[in-house]
Parts: structure tokens; C-alpha cells; sequence
């Protein structure tokens, strides 16, 4: 077995135009403060990095890689998730996702996708020039606006909806694979991929591909009343990448799943930092350690309630609470003994 690592931290949430959050060395200076051991980094925000010169140049890799090192802090992974919803987005959301691409792109669906297309596969290959192989993404949608089955969808809707994602995404999976990084997508209500089933139907369309991974995070499916458990237990080989995030469901007479269209605190669902919610947070990490995920537990704090750097602060304690060093030996190896065939042979009376 191995241990995992961590704690981790994803920046997106912190990452803003006040100091110490609008600057690389200042940023992993407090996370380092704040005991974390690494940072997952948004490629896209330009205020802690650089995606052109990620690509191009070593002396600028080794210049980021070395500032936050001399805090303590390793890079654990850098994320797309908003150039990957990009790659794929249904004309009912157009007018609200051109906020995540350039101006020059906005109102022209077409180039908006080519340049989100490109943005992933740079990242993929910074990923690479960094010494990463993971790389966090979603996968957009196209077929999320019909998810509840009334009215009827048109028959081979949701089929051609995930022909044409897996046509969109195979070239960056063969890139990925081209420079042994995985594409972990975190399954998450709003994308295709939000659930173990469209996984499933993704995963047929690009052919079992190798780097075609998940991204785990329990929040997202306690909010669906997916068994979060035995998520791990079946598709534990594909999942790459762990966001530490915790959730809560409280449905009343008045509201459930799909929350009456309120805010999230008024949510019967909704998001808390970890250790505040409802994820068996001892069972998951128990689990991913039986089956030898090796990667970072990484802190994503999204909370109704809290203060973000309160959450940081508690989430670095918490994911280090509940990191378990493997054992190198069995619990009861004191009361083995070498192999002796004939004792063997004359215990079983042959």
C-alpha cells in the first residue's frame, strides 16, 4: 500500500486582485503558513501563472517551480476546469460562459472553443515540462440541459450529445498520452460527466482510453445521493486526482435535490468546508488508501457558511488528521513463522 499525499490546496477559490492572493511567491507563502505541503494551480488565472511561458520556457518552469519550493510547497497539479467546460457548451449557456474565455472570443461559439481547445492542450503540455502527469479538467456539456426525462428528449439526443464530446476530447487524450499525463475529469453536476454512468458513456466513446481518468470528490455525489463509498470500489483504477471537499443534504417537505431554485445557503444541498458536512470522510480516505492512491488529498473549499480562510485554514489540519501512513507489515506478522512444509503437511493430515 502507499501513503497519500498532502495536504493540498486548490487556488482557485483564493486566488483574487488583494495581497497575499494576487501574487505566486505571496500566495504560497500563506498556504505554506497555513501548513500546507502543495498548491493545485489554475492555468488559466495569469496572476499565478504564466500558461505561453509554462510551455516555452524552462528558466521560467524553474523560477516558478523554485519560489514556491523555497516556501515548502510543491505544485500538485494544474487545472483547466474552466478552459475544459469550453470544449463543449450548449447554446442555452453561451451568453454565460464567454465570461471564462477572452473578449476577443465572446459571442462566437466556434472560436471560443478553439481557443479553450488550445488552453487545454498547452496545460497539458506545461503539465509535462513541469513534471506532472495529472491534469484536472471538466468535461462540458452538451446534454446537460435535458437531464430530467420530461419533456421527452428526442430520440439519439443524448447519444450524439456524447458521440460529439468523446470527438472533442479524443485528440487531447492522445496528446495526454503522447506526454504520460492523465486528464482527470471531475465528475460534476453541469457536465456530461457527472455521474459513474456518463463516465461510463464517455469512456466507451474514446475506447477505454488510458487517460481518461476521474477527478474524486464526495461532495458532488452526496448532493446527488450517489453512494460515494462504493464509487471508490468500482472505479478506483480510473480515479487519479482527490479534491477534499465536504457537503450536506437536508431535504424537507419543501425542498430536495434540486434545491427550489435558491441560494445556496438556502439549499437543502449544499457545500461545507471539510469536516462541517455529511462525507465519511474517515471512510474515504480509508478507502482510497486500500486501493494505493498515491496522489494528493487537495483541500477545494466551497462553503455556504464559513469564511474561505478559516476553511483553508481548518482544511490543512484536516486533511492531515485524516492521512494514513500505511502500515510496512501485517498486524499479526509477530505470530508468523517460516515456512516448515512438514508441519504444513502434517497439519492438513497428509
Amino acid at each position: 500500500m502507499k501513503t497519500m499525499r498532502g495536504p493540498g490546496l486548490f487556488l482557485a477559490q483564493f486566488a483574487s486582485d488583494q495581497a497575499p492572493f494576487n501574487d505566486w511567491t505571496a500566495i504560497t507563502g500563506w498556504a505554506a503558513g497555513l501548513g500546507y505541503a502543495g498548491v493545485q494551480v489554475p492555468s488559466i488565472d495569469q496572476r499565478l501563472f504564466d500558461l505561453d511561458l509554462a510551455v516555452t520556457s524552462s528558466a521560467w518552469r524553474d523560477d516558478f517551480l523554485g519560489q514556491a519550493a523555497d516556501k515548502g510547497i510543491a505544485v500538485t497539479e494544474l487545472s483547466t476546469h474552466l478552459q475544459g467546460q469550453l470544449v463543449a457548451v450548449h447554446p442555452a449557456y453561451d451568453a454565460a460562459f464567454d465570461a471564462f474565455a477572452p473578449p476577443a472570443v465572446h459571442g462566437n461559439p466556434k472560436a471560443r472553443q478553439e481557443w479553450a481547445v488550445d488552453q487545454v492542450a498547452k496545460t497539458i503540455r506545461a503539465s509535462a515540462a513541469l513534471g506532472l502527469n495529472a491534469m484536472a479538467t471538466f468535461s462540458g456539456a452538451l446534454a446537460w440541459p435535458y437531464l430530467y426525462p420530461w419533456p421527452q428528449r428526442a430520440p439519439g439526443l443524448v447519444e450524439t450529445a456524447f458521440d460529439e464530446l468523446a470527438k472533442r476530447w479524443l485528440p487531447l487524450l492522445n496528446l495526454a498520452e503522447d506526454h504520460g499525463v492523465d486528464i482527470c475529469f471531475e465528475i460534476h453536476p453541469g457536465e456530461d460527466l457527472h455521474d459513474g454512468i456518463t463516465f461510463e458513456m464517455f469512456l466507451e466513446r474514446v475506447g477505454n482510453h488510458a487517460r481518461a481518468n476521474m477527478l474524486y470528490d464526495p461532495s458532488h455525489y452526496l448532493l446527488q445521493q450517489l453512494d460515494y463509498l462504493d464509487h471508490i470500489d468500482i472505479y478506483h483504477e480510473r480515479i487519479k486526482m482527490f479534491h477534499v471537499k465536504d457537503a450536506e443534504f437536508n431535504p424537507t417537505g419543501r425542498q430536495g435535490v434540486y434545491g427550489g431554485f435558491q441560494s445556496w445557503v438556502n439549499r437543502a444541498g449544499r457545500f461545507r468546508s471539510p469536516g462541517d458536512g455529511q462525507v465519511d470522510f474517515k471512510g474515504v480516505f480509508s478507502k482510497l488508501t486500500q486501493y494505493d492512491f498515491s496522489g494528493w488529498a487537495v483541500v477545494e473549499w466551497e462553503c455556504a457558511l464559513k469564511h474561505p480562510e478559516d476553511g483553508a485554514r481548518e482544511g490543512a489540519a484536516f486533511v492531515r488528521d485524516h492521512i494514513i501512513r500505511v502500515t510496512p507489515h501485517a498486524f499479526d506478522d509477530f505470530a508468523a513463522g517460516s515456512i516448515d512444509q512438514a508441519a504444513v503437511n502434517k497439519a492438513l493430515g497428509l
